[in-house]
């Protein structure tokens, strides 16, 4: 249990200066994967565990905090894994069981509050503002869907709690494993100044270069940037970044997020052109791809293979079955079969990406509606 931030330089704002406000948690299971492994085979307990393919094409989908202390990550390739930690204990991924656990936790959930929106397996936004069970404090619901978890299930979960998605969510990776964190009204600038950009959602290793490049290391760094300097140098993105070095995000939690596809793609450091090459990298990338599908809990009827070239033109291939790809296999079976379609390529290729879409979502909630905005509420 972690101590919350120190108090802001500034005063909290009352309940007439601050209408709207939410009460926002972010749940993130720790090291989900590897810890159901961990606690269904109690011999893994303590000992570096890697969740994916060992052979020489495989890819690690999640490594338990005994892996990581070696650098092990989800999405390494498995050799590199074995490289850094030679004493890894891989284990095949077992998505029915992940999904039967998912559903014991989104059931917790519900009952605090209709609002949650799942954004994979192992994760989920919750808006407790409608506080079913009249607690009145969103910290102490954290406190209690955490233990519960634990009793229930045998396996943790960190949480972060405040008054946006934005803050929520980083606050749920402050105190990792087994955490909790809290950012009250107030404290959402101050707490974001002193983070490093990388910690940013959707700001990715080569965002984080581009901004060191710029000077800018930390969430003070940003905010002293112009809107108009951050349109310059990141388009689209600029916006958000603008408002997440403030601490603001209003986006609400919907508990019928549409999803249009899944998927997933890599840049090479070198341009790939060779056929036996391509095919095996496309191994990996559909491994990557068939991970996130499971996270998610989707299903999907339309595979497409993206490729982008040297001079980064771009193409794509799809195929459309009648039911949903209901395994890895099968996604690979058509993923290959678009590629080989295309071979041999007119140049050669940076970036290679596999997704699939048409998607229908099992077991989703039915939505809610969201309540109307309410002033400042206890945390």
């Amino acid at each position: 249990m972690s101590e919350s931030p120190p108090s802001p330089p500034f005063p909290v704002p009352d309940a007439d200066e601050a209408p709207g406000l939410r009460k926002i948690i972010h749940v993130d299971m720790d090291a989900f994967y590897a810890s159901v492994e961990q606690r269904d085979s109690p011999e893994l307990r303590g000992k570096p565990v890697a969740v994916g393919g060992n052979a020489a094409r495989g890819v690690v989908a999640a490594a338990s905090y005994e892996a990581r202390k070696f650098g092990v990550r989800s999405a390494m390739p498995s050799a590199r894994a074995v490289q850094l930690c030679p004493d890894l204990i891989f284990r095949r991924p077992r998505f029915d069981v992940y999904r039967t656990v998912s559903q014991q936790i989104r059931a917790i959930f519900l009952d605090y509050t209709p609002d949650v929106e799942p954004l994979s397996l192992d994760e989920a936004y919750l808006d407790v503002t409608r506080d079913l069970r009249g607690i009145g404090s969103a910290t102490r619901i954290a406190e209690l869907i955490r233990q519960r978890i634990r009793a229930q299930t045998g396996l943790t979960a960190s949480a972060g709690v405040s008054y946006n998605k934005f803050l929520a969510k980083l606050a749920s990776d402050q105190n990792k494993p087994d955490g909790l964190c809290v950012i009250r009204p107030g404290e959402g600038a101050a707490f974001v100044a002193g983070l490093p950009v990388a910690r940013f959602h959707g700001v990715g290793p080569r965002g984080a270069e581009k901004m060191a490049a710029l000077g800018i290391a930390t969430g003070a760094d940003l905010r002293a940037q112009s809107l108009a300097t951050l349109r310059q140098h990141f388009g689209a993105q600029a916006d958000y970044l603008y408002r997440a070095a403030r601490g603001i995000d209003l986006r609400a939690v919907t508990a019928d997020r549409p999803r249009k596809s899944v998927g997933a793609e890599r840049t090479f450091d070198r341009d790939l052109s060779s056929g036996p090459v391509l095919r095996e990298t496309l191994e990996t990338i559909i491994d990557l791809a068939w991970d996130r599908v499971a996270r998610a809990d989707v299903a999907g009827r339309t595979v497409t293979l993206k490729l982008k070239f040297k001079d980064f033109t771009a193409m794509s291939r799809a195929r459309s079955l009648a039911t949903p790809v209901a395994s890895r296999d099968a996604l690979a079976d058509v993923a290959r079969g678009l590629l080989d379609q295309v071979l041999p390529l007119p140049q050669p290729v940076r970036l290679m990406g596999v997704t699939l879409s048409a998607l229908e979502e099992p077991g989703q909630p039915a939505a809610v509606a969201a309540p109307p905005g309410q002033a400042q509420l206890p945390f």
